[in-house]
């Protein structure tokens, strides 16, 4: 399921089968890191994409947790925070935090759920064919992680 309309009527009345949210945590900037930070975003999204249409139905892809990238670590673990109790308190009991923000390695989230970091590369010169089996690769890592935390 998907943040947009149609999903969130499904959501309401498949809700005890929705038990995991995927968050993509994406950077913002501007100047001269605006590039790096719209490839993570763009790279991550796909990424997100690709694992949401594999668990339809038990999974909610949430939209973007957007940061700037100047924003210390306590801060975003803070804001982070508030979003994942929010959730939980609507019945999530699995998070699955996926990013291509090395600073986030360094975060302790693990009182929060999975945290996936997964390095970013750029899709913006690969046919469509070549960046969805690159997508299919690179969730294949994270997939394991997402059905342990189910069992």
């Amino acid at each position: 399921m998907r943040w947009n309309e149609n999903d969130a009527k499904t959501y309401q009345s498949a809700k005890e089968y929705v038990d995991t949210a995927i968050i993509p945590l994406l950077p913002v900037a501007g100047g001269k890191e605006q590039e790096e930070a719209v490839r993570m975003g763009e790279f991550t999204s796909y990424l997100t994409d690709f694992l949401e249409r594999q668990y339809t139905g038990r999974v909610y892809l949430l939209p973007p947790f957007t940061y700037l990238k100047e924003e210390s670590t306590e801060d975003r673990l803070e804001r982070l925070k508030t979003w994942t109790e929010h959730f939980k308190n609507q019945g999530f009991s699995h998070f699955l935090y996926v990013t291509s923000d090395s600073r986030w390695r360094q975060a302790d989230a693990r009182d929060l759920g999975e945290l996936v970091w997964i390095p970013a590369f750029s899709l913006a010169e690969m046919d469509t064919n070549k960046r969805q089996q690159s997508i299919e690769q690179q969730a294949q890592q994270i997939i394991p992680l997402m059905t342990e935390k189910w069992s």
